[in-house]
């Protein structure tokens, strides 16, 4: 049985650790907890996928973007909809920016998502809080010691204009940006190196909802084989006051046969 491991950005900015941009409440000890798991079980885990949510300091869905009908800045965490944006009660600081902004939150929209939340600045690309949580850090090179191969990464949110939750495909694809595109080539690789991958990171409400979400879809309409998914349950936490979002993401992989466990539950499962 070929198991591969899918982590969902490990990164020191979603860890509640000091100087974390946007820490998640019990993410620090969900890493912690994982990264045992990656050292005691290296040998039966064929496989280590890494995702990295990676921006600059300006980007459509942070505070650094935007300001309000006054000119002053925006608060972490407010809700921009495309008709707060038509109405002005919301605008780029690039006034340029503002009918590609209008045409990716009706993109939004038109895909159920009536807006988007403005997060924090965080995971910008090359600075600490974009980094491996250490400890998840050392059981990875610890890995790649015993199997003299790489743990594959994957950066995601590159691109500035739409966000990026799920590792496989931006929020709002845009034709002429590869990068937003459904990952095709990622997905296909998984499915072909696993016949059980198991799913971990931050957060549970967002990131990892969202990446578990592609990845079901593509399972069902691709024509190879569907290996084994397992949501690690005590290896990912929700971000505070989106608790729901995270109850919702177990309620329906148990609806679609996804397993949903404890990290020593599936370890006792590779003995």
């Amino acid at each position: 049985m070929r198991t591969h491991l899918l982590i969902i950005d490990p990164q020191n900015d979603f860890c509640d650790i000091d100087g974390a941009a946007l820490p998640v409440a019990g993410a620090h000890a969900d890493l912690q907890h994982l990264a045992r798991f990656i050292e005691a079980r290296q040998d039966r885990l064929d496989g280590i996928t890494v995702t990295l949510d990676s921006h600059a300091s300006v980007a459509v869905e942070r505070t650094t973007f935007w300001r309000d009908a006054a000119g002053q800045p925006v608060a972490p965490f407010t809700f921009i909809t495309a008709d707060d944006v038509v109405a002005g009660r919301y605008r780029p600081r690039d006034e340029g920016l503002t009918p590609r902004v209008v045409a990716m939150l009706e993109q939004l929209a038109g895909a159920g998502k009536p807006g988007m939340v403005v997060w924090p600045v965080h995971c910008v690309t090359g600075t600490w809080g974009h980094n491996i949580h250490s400890d998840v850090a050392r059981s990875l090179a610890a890995w790649e010691l015993a199997h003299q191969r790489a743990v594959t990464k994957v950066l995601k949110g590159e691109y500035p204009l739409s966000e990026h939750f799920g590792v496989f495909e931006a929020d709002a694809p845009v034709p002429s940006v590869p990068g937003t595109q459904f990952n095709t080539a990622l997905a296909s690789s998984l499915v072909q190196a696993a016949d059980v991958i198991a799913i971990a990171g931050e957060a549970s409400s967002h990131c990892v909802a969202a990446s578990y979400d592609q990845f079901m879809r593509y399972l069902a309409s691709a024509a190879a084989p569907a290996p084994r998914v397992v949501l690690l349950q005590d290896a990912m936490s929700p971000v505070t006051g989106f608790e729901p979002l995270a109850d919702a993401l177990f309620e329906r992989a148990r609806a679609a046969g996804t397993q949903v466990m404890t990290v020593d539950a599936f370890a006792s499962s590779l003995q």
